[in-house]
């Protein structure tokens, strides 16, 4: 693919709101996962959850779209001046010609919870449910589209955990069309009970805060977060560059990676193939790294098979936890940070290696200049992705 400039980016997740905070925070080696209990259920859990969504308020015209995830987005969107990123743009090219591309994967779950909570007698939903302005995942975008004031493509991919990822590369393509001239890219998820109890039954959450790359890990922490990112065709890169974008699906099973990897490295060798570039060339590849058993090892050997044993990688979800949809889009910000700070995150909470994992795995932050830099992003049913982007020149 030809590099695409990103114009802006911007992230909100438990480690606080925009880049600076992000950014002082992987530098730090901070955390957001806090522990929450769950009485009626008797369990606890580690959640990375964002302070006052609930108080933020939509305006009046966007009030039908009012739920958490909308809100977490809305706070995303008007942070480090992005969205006065996005009015530039369509000052260039046109409302129409701006495309709205975000991955979400649990959306406005929780409005429907709560509206079941008030069901009547005979089993209705109460009349102030909006599902479809909710509760349906395609509410993402046309939210974001309506909130930036844009009339271009929009739609949601749900494609699990690779969602926010895949993002990016479908508005790869569409630039590439000349469908669009600029495309919003990202992803939203927030918190609900559905998805705690979903993981629990699964047996997939960890007791503690998660830890990537430990001998002793055994579970995953989830969080929420929104992150977006604003690509154009010859505009500014000032926050970076889109090089390259790789996506496969191994279909190997509906909640377990394949064994050796095979779909994380077809996905990854593909974004070295689109962006024309040597595994070497990767100074940083911010892993999927959930913490459970099977999915670090199968990533090791994945990312061993592909860039051997020397390129510098970690988890950043014992900072932020897993935001599912949306992790994809805000570990491509955090990947962004590190090329525009040259701050490589350490891999949190893995204090006793688990010596059969072979790869470079970042224990200690490290503050060194990088020019390009990966991210992995790979879902239930095999559907994974990963992106290359290279630092403003």
């Amino acid at each position: 693919m030809t590099p695409l400039p990103i114009a802006a980016f911007t992230l909100v997740s438990a480690l606080g709101r925009g880049q600076a905070a992000h950014a002082r925070a992987l530098r730090d080696g901070a955390s957001g996962l806090r522990a929450q209990a769950f009485e009626a259920s008797s369990f606890e859990t580690w959640l990375g959850q964002v302070d006052g969504v609930d108080d933020e308020r939509l305006p009046p015209a966007l009030a039908r779209y009012d739920c958490r995830n909308n809100r977490l987005a809305a706070l995303a969107l008007r942070d480090d001046g992005f969205d006065d990123a996005v009015r530039r743009a369509v000052a260039r090219h046109g409302a129409h010609r701006v495309a709205v591309l975000v991955g979400t994967s649990t959306s406005g779950i929780l409005q429907t919870e709560l509206a079941y909570r008030e069901r009547g007698p005979d089993g209705a939903l109460p009349a102030w449910l909006h599902y479809r302005e909710t509760h349906d995942s395609a509410s993402l975008a046309q939210f974001v589209r309506e909130a930036l004031g844009l009339a271009g493509p929009a739609w949601v991919i749900s494609t699990a955990c690779s969602s926010g990822a895949k993002a990016y590369a479908a508005a790869a393509r569409l630039l590439a069309l000349g469908v669009v001239d600029a495309a919003v890219v990202g992803g939203c998820d927030s918190t609900c009970l559905t998805t705690l109890y979903g993981f629990r039954a699964l047996e997939l959450l960890s007791g503690g805060a998660c830890r990537p790359w430990d001998a002793r890990r055994n579970g995953l922490s989830l969080g929420e977060g929104a992150s977006f990112a604003l690509l154009q065709r010859g505009g500014e890169a000032a926050a970076g560059w889109l090089l390259g974008c790789g996506e496969s699906s191994d279909g190997h099973h509906m909640s377990s990676p394949h064994p050796e990897g095979l779909g994380a490295v077809a996905a990854m060798r593909a974004a070295l193939g689109d962006a024309q570039l040597q595994p070497g060339a990767v100074d940083y590849l911010n892993l999927h790294g959930t913490g459970t058993r099977s999915n670090d090892a199968t990533e090791d050997h994945a990312v061993c098979s592909v860039f051997g044993r020397q390129t510098a990688c970690s988890s950043t979800k014992g900072h932020t936890g897993h935001a599912l949809g949306a992790a994809g889009a805000i570990e491509a910000a955090i990947t962004l940070l590190a090329l525009r700070h040259g701050v490589l995150p350490q891999g949190l909470h893995c204090e006793q290696p688990d010596p059969a994992l072979q790869a470079n795995y970042l224990r200690q932050p490290q503050q060194r200049r990088i020019a390009v830099a990966a991210s992995n992003s790979f879902g239930f049913g095999g559907s994974n992705a990963c992106l290359i982007f290279g630092a403003p020149r």
